[in-house]
C-alpha cells in the first residue's frame, strides 16, 4: 500500500476494498449485528471515553496530550474522526483480523495459538504506520499487539468483531480527539 502513495482518502478507499475482498475470499464471519457484540462493545468503549475524560481533565496530563495535537492528518478533523478512523481503520481491520484471520488461525493452530499469532501479526501490521508517524518501531509493535490480544479476547466473548470495532474506534477516536481538547481546553487558549 505505502508504494502506491496515495492520500489519505485514496489509502481508505483502498483499506475498505481490500479488506472487504479479503473477508469474502477466506469467509470472514464478522457478525456485525450481534446484540450482544454492541453491548460489549459500547461497555469497554465507555471505559476507554472516560479515560481520555480523566486524561483531558487533569492538568498536567492534559498539557502532555495537547502536544500531540500537531499530529493530525491533512483532513478536517471531523473527516477523520467520522470517515477515516472508522471505515478506513476500524472497519478494515477488524475485517481483516478478527473477522477473518484470527478465526482461520483458529482452525488451524487452536484458541491460544491463533490468538498468539493473530495479535503478532496486528502489531506487524502497524510498522509503516509507527515509522511514518516518526514513533517507536518496537513499543508500537507491542502496543498493537497487546491491543489485538485484547480485541480478540473481546471478540471470544461477544461473537462478533462489533466489539472490537467499537473498542477500537474508542481508543483511536480518542486519541484524536484528545490532543485538540486538551489545546481547546487549557487555560492558555
Amino acid at each position: 500500500m505505502p508504494r502506491l502513495q496515495l492520500e489519505l482518502r485514496g489509502r481508505t478507499a483502498a483499506n475498505v476494498g481490500f479488506a472487504t475482498g479479503y473477508a469474502l475470499v477466506f469467509r470472514g464471519r464478522p457478525n456485525w449485528f450481534s446484540a450482544r457484540g454492541l453491548g460489549y462493545g459500547l461497555a469497554a468503549a465507555s471505559v476507554v471515553a472516560a479515560g481520555y475524560g480523566a486524561a483531558v481533565a487533569i492538568p498536567a496530563i492534559r498539557e502532555r496530550i495537547g502536544g500531540f495535537a500537531d499530529r493530525a492528518p491533512d483532513v478536517p478533523l471531523d473527516e477523520w474522526v467520522a470517515v477515516h478512523i472508522p471505515i478506513g481503520t476500524v472497519y478494515s481491520e477488524e475485517l481483516i483480523f478478527r473477522a477473518t484471520l484470527n478465526p482461520l488461525l483458529d482452525d488451524e493452530f487452536g484458541a491460544g495459538g491463533g490468538a498468539l499469532i493473530g495479535a503478532v501479526t496486528f502489531g506487524l501490521w502497524h510498522i509503516y504506520p509507527a515509522r511514518a508517524a516518526g514513533d517507536s518501531v518496537p513499543a508500537s509493535i507491542a502496543a498493537t499487539a497487546a491491543g489485538g490480544v485484547l480485541f480478540d479476547l473481546l471478540r471470544r466473548r461477544a461473537g462478533s468483531a462489533t466489539a472490537p470495532a467499537l473498542l477500537h474506534f474508542a481508543v483511536n477516536a480518542g486519541g484524536a480527539l484528545a490532543p485538540y481538547l486538551a489545546v481547546a481546553g487549557s487555560p492558555s487558549s
